[in-house]
């Protein structure tokens, strides 16, 4: 059987498949190439690069698997998979501890103005007045939106800098350390920091928009490592301005790479920022390619039994 991936695997994860006795074609495609490949292949490998669309998935016509390397499968077709009884898989363990750790790192990054200073001090500056106001996250309360696998993690770290965590969850998963579990309202409304661990689900709005700004405190700092476009950066840029937000930190936009008219969130001084690198650490893409190769030799295994 023949397996494509389109935006690159793990040597690790590369040998699994090989080693099961797969043929392994490892090439980047446009829209239109894949389009074309896709029916020689009975099973496709992305990350984030690549979208598996009603198109292509009826184009496939010898899959029998689709599979991510990675948490979300926002850029997949998986109802439409589902009419096909195409299983879709992912690994969203396996990059969790370094999405949660940027998520961190951002937050710190804003509170001591490690972005900003940073670059003043490379234009010859040495801005130790206007930086002198930084704060602690020292028991300061923390509001996580999400708490699968990544906002878990999040919260075991957050506990570990002495900060006190609030969540609110939908599915409401347990936890087997201290978390108060409130509503996204109180969490708004109590939280110094917010950070979103969620998927962005078509057909549904922002989840922190204009609304979701005017019940939070004022000086709150937001953080997304999620998904583009689960805050309106439109109502961000506009919180920022009027002191509402005093930082954002964003490894993800609503377009990727951002356009023109993002340029102005993305260069504020009090916003920190990183093009989409979440889960890119050298230990969490070795995890995420093994994990998912080994999902994948089960899978056709399975399907060729």
């Amino acid at each position: 059987m023949k397996i494509l991936i389109t935006d690159g695997i793990s040597p690790d994860g590369a040998k699994i498949l090989l080693d099961a006795g797969f043929h392994v074609d490892e090439v980047k495609l446009s829209p239109e190439e894949l389009l074309n490949k896709i029916p020689d292949y009975d099973c496709i490998i992305v990350r984030s690069a690549s979208k598996v669309t009603k198109d292509v998935i009826e184009a496939g016509k010898n899959l029998k698997v689709i599979a991510r390397g990675g948490v979300g499968v926002d850029n997949i077709d998986v109802e439409f998979a589902k009419t096909k009884n195409i299983p879709v898989l992912n690994t969203p363990m396996a990059s969790a501890i370094s999405v949660a750790e940027l998520a961190i790192g951002h937050m710190l990054a804003v509170c001591r103005f490690l972005n900003v200073s940073t670059m003043d001090m490379r234009q010859g500056k040495w801005p130790k007045k206007e930086f002198a106001n930084g704060i602690e996250v020292y028991e300061k309360t923390l509001g996580i939106i999400g708490l699968g696998n990544i906002g878990k993690e999040v919260a075991r770290r957050a506990l570990g800098l002495g900060m006190k965590v609030v969540a609110y969850d939908p599915p409401l998963a347990p936890m087997d350390f201290m978390v108060e579990i409130t509503s996204k309202e109180k969490l708004l409304a109590k939280s110094d920091f917010i950070t979103l661990h969620l998927p962005k689900v078509k057909g549904h709005g922002p989840t922190i928009g204009k609304p979701e700004f005017e019940m939070m405190k004022n000086g709150v700092v937001l953080i997304n490592c999620a998904r583009g476009g689960l805050i309106d950066e439109a109502a961000l840029l506009e919180a920022l301005n009027s002191g509402k937000v005093a930082a954002a930190a964003l490894d993800v936009f609503e377009n990727e790479p951002p356009t023109e008219a993002q340029k102005a969130l993305i260069n504020h001084p009090r916003v920190s920022v990183t093009p989409h690198i979440g889960g890119s650490t050298v230990e969490g893409q070795a995890r995420v390619g093994t994990e998912i190769a080994y999902k994948v030799v089960k899978a056709l295994t399975s399907s060729h039994d």
